[in-house]
């Protein structure tokens, strides 16, 4: 047996689909803007995770992929995937939100590699569907979930197929049904969404109908919050076990480390699902495990960046790992001696148009990350450090200024900012401390803390043998115009002259 403690993932995995192959289990989720993209994670006993590799190095390959002039995709790129195993086959199917186009990858082997094609349309939050007769659906919408029969070769809606409205929200509500996850259990169909009631909390419902024509029934299966700030845990996949038991793979907005999956049992009575215990999300549940001695990769890592010839370079990074945005494999190395070499080539305002920011999931409730800068190839006017990611983020740096090495601290706060999708990826940060450093070379640290929604960032720098704090703390925050959890970032970029480099060495993760 298998203890579980929820959150099953203590990091930003949002909007979960989760299938069951044999006695394996994996696991998509969104990953929006990061590169490579649509991470798959592996798991024989719901409780342990790790990753297994990506689906794709680059999506639409678009301006604001490639972060061109002051062009970015925070907010877009990679939505709510769905997940399917048919007929020996892996099925990856979801929108980009800013490429506009709907994206459908398939593999015969988890690893890859996958084929990518388009089907035509814009089906938000969709759902892929294998009916029992072989045809195809798409179940998709807000508010309004419509079901869309696709053409064989599935890249479009089939002409003359079945076309309906499964459900409509008609209430005055703050977020009407999305997110849809949809099966054939027996002699049902199930259609799986949330919604967001004002003055409520993101509640998950339940439709069912014997026929994909006949009227879906339903109502609200669960609303919990987990005790936790009106933060209501929904949206995600449903799946068994070997042993016939049921569960399901749903997400909870954790404040600024981001949205976390959360395991919830699901029990059936008169064919229809009943979610948790007694309503409730159990904080710890007994599960049975495939692989009882099985060793898990955690799902963040430390890294020497040892350079692996033998491995074409967009592969020599560990899995953990992913670029803010697609990056320019011309502008990085790893160096023989090891250490991760960045090269600047624009003028930025500020590190969230910082080309090949390279980036790890911060852990809830607490973490830190730590790691060894050399400066010495800066131009004047240059940055390099290490950040938290995300639209108010704060970093900790190096720069340099008539030839000379500063310590900075620099930070993005967004107190004053009431919208949140407000973007102040424009403005320049805040320096907002400074001092002279008696070489290029400094070890750098960011310890953050997500405290019941007071979730602070330190800064830190090795002076002797000791860390040193470093300014005031920084109030992270999960803000919608990224739409994601803060993240370690090392980055590097320029405000006057493209073309310095600095590099990275020894980072340590500290969970």
């Amino acid at each position: 047996m298998k203890k579980l403690v929820n959150p099953i993932i203590r990091m930003d995995y949002p909007d979960p689909d989760v299938i069951r192959v044999n006695d394996t289990f994996y696991m998509v989720s969104t990953t929006m803007y990061f590169m490579p993209g649509c991470a798959i994670l592996r798991s024989y006993d719901l409780a342990e995770w790790e990753l297994v590799g990506y689906v794709y190095d680059k999506l639409d390959d678009n301006p604001q992929e490639r972060m061109e002039l002051e062009k970015t995709e925070y907010s877009g790129g990679m939505w709510a995937p769905s997940f399917r195993y048919h007929e020996g086959k892996f099925y990856i199917f979801f929108l980009s939100n800013s490429g506009n186009a709907n994206y459908l990858f398939t593999s015969e082997n988890i690893e890859g590699p996958w084929k990518k094609s388009v089907v035509e349309g814009r089906y938000h939050d969709a759902s892929l569907f294998f009916d029992d007769d072989g045809r195809k659906y798409l179940i998709h919408g807000n508010t309004e979930i419509h079901l869309t029969e696709l053409n064989d070769e599935m890249t479009a809606a089939k002409e003359g197929g079945l076309e309906r409205i499964l459900i409509r929200d008609e209430r005055d509500i703050g977020l009407g049904y999305e997110g849809s996850h949809f099966y054939k259990i027996g002699k049902y169909y199930y259609l799986f969404v949330i919604d967001w009631p004002k003055g409520g909390v993101r509640t998950e419902s339940c439709f069912r109908s014997e026929s994909l024509e006949g009227e879906f029934t339903g109502g609200v299966v669960f609303e919990d919050c987990r005790d936790y700030f009106r933060q209501g845990v929904a949206q995600g996949g449903i799946v068994d076990t070997l042993n016939g038991k049921w569960y399901a793979v749903l997400f909870q907005d954790m404040g600024a480390v981001g949205r976390i999956p959360v395991l919830v049992p699901v029990s059936w009575k008169d064919d229809m699902p009943v979610f948790g215990e007694y309503g409730k999300t159990p904080a710890r549940m007994d599960l049975t495990s495939a692989r009882p001695n099985y060793d898990y990769e955690p799902l963040y890592t430390s890294d020497r960046f040892l350079p692996k010839e033998e491995l074409p370079k967009n592969k020599q990074l560990k899995l953990q790992w992913q670029w803010n945005h697609q990056p320019d494999n011309e502008l990085w190395q790893l160096l023989p001696e090891g250490g991760l070499e960045i090269t600047t080539d624009k003028i930025c305002v500020n590190v969230t148009f910082a080309k090949n920011t390279l980036t790890q999931r911060m852990l809830w409730p607490r973490c830190s990350a730590e790691v060894t800068v050399n400066a010495e190839g800066l131009r004047d006017g240059d940055v390099a450090g290490l950040c938290a990611l995300q639209s108010c983020y704060g970093m900790i740096a190096v720069t340099k200024e008539m030839g000379r090495y500063y310590l900075v601290r620099i930070v993005r706060n967004g107190e004053d900012l009431k919208d949140n999708m407000a973007r102040v990826d424009l403005m320049p940060g805040d320096v907002t401390d400074k001092t002279a450093l008696d070489g290029p070379e400094v070890c750098l640290c960011l310890k953050a803390t997500f405290d019941d929604m007071k979730d602070r960032l330190d800064f830190y720098y090795l002076k002797g043998n000791k860390f040193v704090k470093f300014g005031a703390s920084h109030k992270m925050e999960f803000r919608l115009s990224h739409f994601t959890g803060n993240r370690f970032g090392l980055c590097c970029y320029s405000t006057r002259t493209p073309g310095g480099r600095a590099v990275f060495k020894n980072f340590v993760y500290n969970p």
